[in-house]
C-alpha cells in the first residue's frame, strides 16, 4: 500500500476531497472516506452532493443498504465495502489497517497542532513498516507540492 500525507495550508477538507475524489474516480478506482465521528460523515455527505452546481459525486454511507454499489463510500471503520482502492482518512481518522488497499490518502489541517502531532506519529509508523509514503503540502496558490 502506497500512502500518501495531504498537509492542509489554506484551503479546507471541503475545498480539497471533492478534487480528490474525482481524480480517484477517472483512474477507474473506487473510494472510502473514512472519518472520526459521524457528524462529520454526515456533513461531508451533504458537501459531497452539492459541492458544485454542475456536478456530484456519486457516494453513500457504510449503512446504506447499497453500499457495496457505490464508488464512494463513507465509514467509521477500516472496512472496504465497495472493493475500494483507496482509503481517504480525514480529521484525524486512523489509516487502514487491513490489506487490499492500493493506496491510502492522510489529509490533516496544518492549522491544528494535536491533527499534526497525530500525522507526524503515523508518517514514522508508516515508514517503520517499510510501505512506501510521500508528502504534499499545499501551497499559497493551493497547488500540492511533493515535500518528501
Amino acid at each position: 500500500m502506497e500512502v500518501l500525507f495531504y498537509h492542509l495550508q489554506g484551503q479546507s477538507l471541503e475545498q480539497t476531497l471533492p478534487t480528490l475524489l474525482e481524480r480517484t474516480l477517472q483512474r477507474g478506482w473506487k473510494a472510502t472516506i473514512r472519518a472520526s465521528s459521524a457528524e462529520r460523515l454526515k456533513a461531508l455527505d451533504d458537501h459531497l452532493w452539492t459541492y458544485a452546481d454542475d456536478s456530484f459525486l456519486p457516494h453513500g454511507p457504510e449503512d446504506d443498504s447499497q453500499a457495496e454499489s457505490f464508488p464512494i463510500t463513507l465509514t467509521l471503520s477500516d472496512a472496504r465495502l465497495n472493493g475500494a482502492d483507496v482509503c481517504f482518512a480525514v480529521d484525524g481518522a486512523p489509516l487502514p489497517e487491513t490489506d487490499g488497499w492500493t493506496r491510502a490518502v492522510l489529509i490533516f489541517d496544518g492549522a491544528d497542532a494535536d491533527v499534526l502531532d497525530q500525522a507526524r506519529r503515523q508518517w514514522r509508523d508508516v515508514k517503520a513498516k517499510g510501505l512506501t509514503a510521500t508528502y504534499w503540502q499545499q501551497s499559497a496558490e493551493g497547488r500540492w507540492e511533493q515535500k518528501a
